[in-house]
This record gives C-alpha cells, sequence and structure tokens, in this order.
C-alpha cells in the first residue's frame, strides 16, 4: 500500500463521518419540519387586548417599506401603535414614513439621532423606536417582512394563552435572487439543528434565539434583560436578545408562521455575501480557535463531499482504494444533496436550484472563510450603507 492509498483511506474514515453526521442533521431537520409548533395552532383563552407597540427599524428601505406598513396598517388587532424609525437613511425612507403618518395616526413617525459610536445601527434605531412606545408588548419586526391581517392578533392571543414572556415566529424566507435561492437551502440545514424551535422551546436547553423579522416580547422583560441597549454592540442583535432571554429563566416559545408572515433573508449578492460573514464573525471574536474548529466542521460538511467526488472519479481505475473513496464520496454528497432538496422545499424554492448544491456549499464555505480573514478589519462587514469595525465589540449572540 502506497501513501497515495493510505491517504485515500484516511479520507475515507473521514467520509464515513461526515456520511453519519448528514444522517443526523436529515433525521434532525425533519423531526424539525413535523414538529415546531404553529403560530395559528394553540388552546386559545380569553385573554384581553393589551396594547402593542410595533417597533419598525428602517434604514435605506424605500422599495420594501410600503408594502411592510400596508400589511401592518391592516391588522384586525384594535390595540396598537406602529413606531416607524427612521436611521439617517440616504434614499427616501424617511419621507416615505412621515407620509403614512400623516395618514394614518397609528403610525408615529421617529428620526433616529445619530447613532453613538459602539452601537449597531439597527440597535440603535430599536432603542430610539422603544423611547416612543406606549404598549405594554413590544414588536418588532423589519421593514422587508410583510405581515397576514390576523397575525398581531394571533401572536398576542398566543403568547397570553399559554403564558409566555416572548414569543417568535418563523418566517417564509422570499429569496429574490438566485444567489440567495442557491446558497440558502444549505444553509439553513443547520438552523434546523442549533437553532431549531424545538431546542428553543426546551426549557432543559441553553439555546435561545429570536427571528428578527418578528418576535413579541412583554415590555417589563425586555426591559429586565437590557433592551437593545445591553446588545448594543452585537452584529447578531436579535440571537443576543433571545439568549439572554432564555438565559435569564424566562419562558419563550419559537413556532412555525410561514403561511402568516414573509421575510427578505438576503436581496443580492452583496447582502448575501455579508449576511454570511455576519454568522462567523461573532464566533470568532468570543473563541478564534472554535470558528476555525467551526468553520473547518462546516468546510467537511457541505463541501469536501464534492470536492472528494471529483478527485477519485477522476481516477477511480487507478486503485482498489480510489474506487472506495468514490463510494464513500458518492454517499457522504448523496445525502448533502437530499438535505438541500428537503430545505428547498420546505422554503419554496425550485428544485433546480437546490441541484446546485456545490455553488451553494462554496458560497457558504467562501463567506464564512471571509468572516474569519475580516474580523477584526477596519470594515468587517457592510449592512445598510454602514460599514462596521469590529475590533472593539464583543459578540455573544451565539453560544460556542
Amino acid at each position: 500500500m502506497d501513501v497515495l492509498d493510505v491517504a485515500n483511506y484516511a479520507m475515507v474514515s473521514i467520509l464515513v463521518g461526515v456520511a453519519l453526521a448528514w444522517v443526523f442533521l436529515l433525521k434532525s431537520m425533519i423531526t424539525s419540519f413535523r414538529e415546531t409548533p404553529l403560530l395559528d395552532r394553540f388552546d386559545a383563552k380569553e385573554c384581553g387586548m393589551p396594547m402593542v407597540s410595533v417597533i419598525l427599524p428602517a434604514r435605506n428601505e424605500e422599495g420594501f417599506i410600503e408594502k411592510c406598513l400596508d400589511s401592518l396598517a391592516d391588522q384586525d388587532y384594535q390595540n396598537y401603535e406602529i413606531i416607524a424609525i427612521d436611521d439617517s437613511s440616504e434614499d427616501g425612507t424617511g419621507r416615505i414614513i412621515a407620509e403614512y403618518a400623516k395618514d394614518n395616526p397609528r403610525i408615529v413617525h421617529v428620526s433616529a439621532r445619530p447613532k453613538p459610536d459602539g452601537w449597531m445601527g439597527k440597535n440603535w434605531a430599536c432603542m430610539e423606536g422603544v423611547r416612543a412606545a406606549r404598549g405594554e408588548l413590544f414588536l418588532f419586526t423589519d421593514s422587508d417582512t410583510r405581515h397576514s391581517r390576523s397575525v398581531i392578533s394571533l401572536a398576542v392571543s398566543h403568547l397570553l394563552s399559554l403564558g409566555l414572556d416572548a414569543l417568535t415566529v418563523i418566517p417564509k424566507m422570499n429569496c429574490l435572487d438566485s444567489w440567495t435561492k442557491i446558497t440558502l437551502p444549505v444553509l439553513s440545514t443547520f438552523l434546523h439543528t442549533r437553532f431549531s424551535a424545538l431546542r428553543v422551546n426546551d426549557p432543559t436547553k441553553k439555546t435561545g434565539y429570536f427571528f428578527g423579522s418578528f418576535f413579541v416580547i412583554r415590555r417589563q422583560v425586555y426591559e429586565k434583560v437590557g433592551m437593545h441597549e445591553g446588545v448594543r454592540g452585537e452584529i447578531i442583535e436579535d440571537g443576543a436578545l433571545g439568549k439572554k432571554v432564555k438565559e435569564s429563566g424566562f419562558k419563550m416559545k419559537m413556532v412555525r408562521g410561514d403561511h402568516l408572515i414573509d421575510a427578505v433573508w438576503a436581496r443580492d449578492w452583496s447582502t448575501l455575501w455579508h449576511a454570511l460573514k455576519r454568522l462567523m464573525i461573532p464566533l470568532y471574536l468570543q473563541n478564534g480557535k472554535v470558528a476555525a474548529g467551526v468553520f473547518s466542521a462546516v468546510l467537511f460538511l457541505l463541501f469536501m463531499p464534492y470536492a472528494f467526488l471529483a478527485y477519485s472519479s477522476a481516477l477511480l481505475f487507478y486503485s482498489e482504494s480510489f474506487q472506495v473513496l468514490f463510494a464513500a464520496s458518492l454517499a457522504s454528497s448523496a445525502l448533502l444533496y437530499t438535505a438541500g432538496i428537503l430545505d428547498a422545499r420546505e422554503l419554496g424554492i425550485k428544485p433546480r436550484y437546490a441541484l446546485c448544491g456545490p455553488a451553494g456549499s462554496l458560497i457558504v464555505v467562501g463567506g464564512f472563510l471571509f468572516g474569519l480573514i475580516h474580523a477584526k478589519s477596519n470594515a468587517a462587514v457592510s449592512w445598510r450603507g454602514r460599514a462596521y469595525s469590529m475590533k472593539d465589540h464583543t459578540q455573544n449572540s451565539i453560544s460556542v
């Protein structure tokens, strides 16, 4: 047996581990699909109608905010207000909010003061909105999110009927470009494991997470966990806030609402790339060695089966070790493809995009790698027209 055969069999052992990992991931994904509770299925009780303040931060959102405001203004819930915050926008966002506020007394137009040093923009805008809010419950949402007419009523009734302190809803993720359609099915397989609703809803697990596109929280709970001021430097502020709520012992729940809420995860290549970098930067800033380990795991889970498959097929008849490697890599790649196709179906993405799995895997791995490389640069990530340096920011949105 020569050195090449030894290397091939070493790769085979790695791929066996990768295949087993994908069996586990597939099982977790299917369980999550089946068992995650729904926003509109619960034992409703008579709970009254407390005042709800919808906190809607917006920066450079002129292409999206009108549809969002239309959906929020048309809710069947009676006791609510919409705090729409213009976060120093450089487009027509502020003008649009002002026009809506003029025509609808529910809508309160807030012009955020300039962002102080040490704050992420969205976190500052949320705090500016909270200062103007009168509600007993806060509902945080995003400007590129659209809501069905009954969603506030359902969310409030669900939270109060079950005696919850916070409720977050998984929306339907709308993909506006082909790059996101190729990438999201690959990426979201991990969301069904590490950040699944089943983990969030299990009081014995430490996992706490909010979807920034929709979460409701009691005002006093929000204040007790430090509000957005307590996560002012967090690049994934919704994850950090959800984590604090769970760790503080409050009762939270994650439910599916993809038939009731639409959100946009990434809009084009640039926002997709920076979104991927944002997922890795908090890990690196907490613990560089652990982040490197996570990246290596992602590399082998998402991309190396395809690389090994191409390598072994090119030299298939060179020796028996290449044939064994081909079989192992084919099995791992098939499991990875299956996961992508299942997730694409759940996301409402056409199967042809899931068939571009190798490209999607490469994009995810590349985005994560650049997140590691640029984590401490002067412009680690750009978001809504702002570039952020993360050098002096501690991150606590994801447990490592």
